[in-house]
């Protein structure tokens, strides 16, 4: 199967998480709104002075100017918080603080900047007109209003408009819980003491850090052998995940059991990609479960889980799909292409070259120095030295 029809395949079978929760605004960046947040007040709740100065009636200063100043009597200071029921009579004025309630009887502020005060009086060299430097009840955000959609990701900003409301706590759609078995008796977890043939486990590991990268909450399952009564077992344990990702298990050789126990158990859509590294990849579904089985060399099981598994979680968590941030390059050595297969081959960027930076598929380093990948189509069997290609950025 081609990896777009293999990506389509998938896709059809993904759901996005229907089920909310609620969060303290500040864990809920980056989260998903689960309902219209819909303003319970005013912002500002009440007529506000827009700058430092003074509270005036606009009448009182109508002719003032640099060498003709209009002078009022100080009745009182409005510090920040403050605020005052005492009402303005023409010629008095009251000195405000940014952010004050407008005093009763002002329709103006005049900037300090504008201004000189004597402890008694003050000169205004400026006139100003009704409502000028006031920030009126409603002005930003009104009483019933859709402030921010459902689907909508949150942003420090859009925060910010939960804590003016004086909201504490935001509906969010909850993370997709995926679960990541790594298979076989070959793998050993970090901090144990490797035997003869073995190795440490590095997808379960580079897995949950893309998964967590892309929204996803993550259960990370203790190695378990390639014995089909393991990985039904295994299977069946997390089953109460939206996602269940085994690594290793799914190539085609004598432990390949894995996809019959999907077929046995449920539908398999699809064993075996046309892509390279990443030909064992499969897919299907165990009572309604999505279940991704990955190659189990870390080169080939990073490679694919950004063409399949990067997708899928991103639209059980509702984020937008990752668009690719792509850059011309020159091939700085001929390539020959892997025969009938599309080829994902990874690459250096240095100077407006691209280097082939993959070894074997079970080299994470050729991962961990790349850049990121030229596709090479399915008939396609020489790049030249020098030819022009697109590189597909990690990051």
């Amino acid at each position: 199967m081609s990896r777009e029809k293999a990506l389509e395949t998938i896709m059809e079978h993904i759901k996005p998480v229907e089920t909310a929760e609620l969060i303290p605004i500040e864990r809920s960046v980056n989260r998903v709104l689960a309902r219209d947040l819909v303003a319970a007040m005013d912002i500002p709740p009440f007529d506000r002075a827009a700058m430092d100065g003074y509270a005036v009636k606009a009448e009182d200063t109508y002719g003032a100017s640099e060498f003709s100043p209009k002078t009022l009597k100080l009745v009182g200071v409005l510090r920040a918080g403050e605020s005052t029921s005492r009402e303005i009579k023409n010629g008095e004025c009251i000195r405000i603080a940014t952010g004050c309630p407008i005093p009763p009887g002002a329709d103006a502020v005049v900037m300090a900047e504008f201004t000189e005060e004597d402890g008694e009086s003050v000169s205004i060299y400026k006139a100003v007109h009704p409502l000028e430097n006031i920030s009126l009840r409603g002005e930003d955000i009104k009483k019933g209003e859709v402030i921010i959609r459902e689907g909508e990701i949150l942003t420090p900003a859009k925060i910010g408009v939960f804590a003016a409301l004086g909201i504490r706590k935001a509906p969010v759609y909850r993370k997709p819980r995926v679960a990541i078995i790594p298979t076989g008796v070959e793998v050993q977890d970090l901090g144990l003491k490797l035997s003869g043939g073995q190795v440490y486990d590095v997808n379960s590991y580079t897995l949950a850090s893309l998964l967590l990268e892309n929204g996803a909450s993550v259960t990370r399952a203790p190695i378990i052998p390639d014995s089909y009564e393991a990985l039904r077992a295994a299977l069946y344990r997390y089953i109460d995940h939206d996602l269940i990702v085994f690594s290793g298990g799914s190539s085609v050789g004598e432990r390949d059991m894995l996809a019959d126990i999907i077929e046995e158990d449920g539908k398999l859509l699809f064993h075996g990609v046309q892509i390279k590294p990443g030909k064992p990849t499969l897919f299907g579904t165990v009572r309604g479960k999505p279940v991704l089985g990955m190659p189990g060399y870390p080169a080939s099981c990073l490679s694919n889980a950004y063409v399949f598994l990067i997708p899928i979680i991103r639209k059980m968590a509702r984020l937008p799909p990752k668009k690719p941030t792509t850059v011309k390059a020159k091939m700085a050595k001929r390539i020959v292409s892997a025969s009938g297969r599309e080829q994902f081959l990874t690459v250096r960027v240095v100077d407006g070259k691209a280097y082939p930076a993959f070894k074997k598929s079970g080299d994470i380093t050729s991962l961990s120095k790349a850049d990121g990948y030229v596709i090479l189509p399915v008939n396609l069997d020489v790049i030249d030295e020098g030819e022009e290609v697109t590189v597909t950025l990690f990051e």
